[in-house]
């Protein structure tokens, strides 16, 4: 998974600075599982008492972004490793990803991601038929051959898998 959820210019981050500027805590709970409700309003609620104080803001702030991103990481089944600072190559699929849901338009990602899945495809495939030119040589070979065949026919049925299963179990809490 690609640094996003835990960078301190990722989603989750982004909406919990805004939670804490308009003093409303329903601004983040979206990004947590509802079993998990009760410990961030907590947290929120003592970091705006903590706020006030101008010296401890950043450190309150920090607490509460690192609060929020763990109890998401949590609902999305993933361990929290800590923050992660803002900046770090998230990859070229998520900036694309995020210009679709700015513009509502699915045309850049769909041609990025069948690019990707086209050149993939092409190249393990050429890698398969060039084994199987020397199958016939030696069990060795053969061997190699259908360890590239077989691996070609796994990672085509989970990239089926994928596109034909939940986006992203863990955000599951978010719609219930």
């Amino acid at each position: 998974m690609p640094p996003h959820c835990d960078t301190l210019d990722g989603p989750v981050v982004t909406a919990a600075k805004k939670a804490l500027e308009a003093r409303n805590v329903d601004l983040i709970l979206p990004y947590v599982p509802k079993k998990d409700e009760a410990e961030i309003i907590r947290s929120f609620e003592k970091v705006m008492k903590i706020r006030k104080d101008e010296g401890a803001r950043e450190i309150a702030d920090l607490y509460f972004f690192e609060t929020v991103v763990r109890v998401h990481r949590m609902g999305e089944g993933a361990s929290y490793t800590g923050l992660k600072p803002a900046g770090l190559n998230e990859g070229p699929v998520i900036p694309v990803a995020e210009k679709a849901l700015e513009s509502g338009s699915p045309d850049e990602l769909i041609n990025i991601i069948s690019e990707m899945v086209r050149e993939q495809v092409t190249h393990r495939l050429h890698h398969v038929m060039h084994l199987k030119e020397y199958a016939s040589q030696s069990v060795d070979a053969a061997r190699e051959y259908v360890e590239a065949m077989l691996g070609l026919q796994v990672w085509a049925h989970a990239i089926h898998e994928r596109i034909h299963g939940e986006a992203h179990a863990g955000h599951e809490h978010a719609h219930g």
